[in-house]
């Protein structure tokens, strides 16, 4: 409980989950009110468990309540877009934001058909042994070009963007991965990866946007998507 405390203390007393109206003109939509889950369900569930409410302004994912446990997921699905969203983990803590998620009960979870932007305390948590595990990575897929993580306990901004299948990263304003996803490369990285005999594994080219429960601590606000 000390570190779910500590993520609510981190937040900053500036204006968030709020759209500026630069953004509202570019495109930017909101997926979180900053009050309530509305716009999320569990993986393969109506609502949002639980384990997910709102504190202070933030999305937070609490795995000492044992009820409604699991992935929160969009209501929409997604296909060429922008995510910015600010994440804050816990000591220890581990998670990740899963994409192109195809939601059917053939997969029982959201990482069996999406991608994954890992979300990592790299200095202390226990899947910090390999380089594309780290903060930042394309998991399991594709290593950060270079660390850029705050520690745990602080804000950190990441941003995805999806074009045409030519995949971004950004942690903290720093590139972190450039890849396109379906081409021969692609098919080449996946076979050297735990996903290489995972049929339904990036097969789908739209899907839902999956906040990951990965059993720590972790609070998420900022959340805004636009579609390209």
């Amino acid at each position: 409980m000390i570190a779910f405390v500590l993520i609510a203390n981190c937040l900053a007393a500036q204006t968030h989950n709020e759209l500026t109206a630069k953004e509202k003109k570019q495109g930017w939509h909101l997926l979180f009110d900053g009050k309530t889950t509305d716009g999320w369900h569990n993986y393969l569930k109506p609502n949002a468990g639980p384990a997910w409410s709102v504190s202070d302004g933030a999305l937070q994912l609490d795995p000492s309540v044992k009820e409604g446990r699991g992935d929160a997921v969009t209501e929409k699905e997604y296909e060429n877009f922008e995510l910015a969203i600010d994440w804050n983990i816990a000591e220890e803590g581990n998670s990740g934001i899963i994409f192109l998620v195809h939601e059917d009960k053939a997969y029982d979870n959201t990482y069996v058909t999406g991608p994954e932007y890992q979300l990592l305390d790299d200095k202390k948590a226990e899947d910090n042994k390999k380089p594309n595990h780290l903060a930042g990575s394309l998991y399991d897929i594709i290593t950060p070009t270079k660390a850029s993580e705050n520690p745990a306990g602080q804000w950190n901004h990441t941003v995805i963007r999806l074009q045409n299948g030519e995949l971004t990263f950004w942690l903290n304003g720093v590139q972190t991965v450039k890849t396109h996803i379906w081409d021969a490369n692609w098919n080449e990285l996946v076979a050297q990866s735990k996903f290489k005999s995972w049929k339904g594994f990036a097969a789908f080219h739209k899907g839902h946007i999956a906040l990951q429960d990965h059993g720590y601590h972790i609070a998420f606000r900022d959340i805004k998507v636009r579609e390209l």
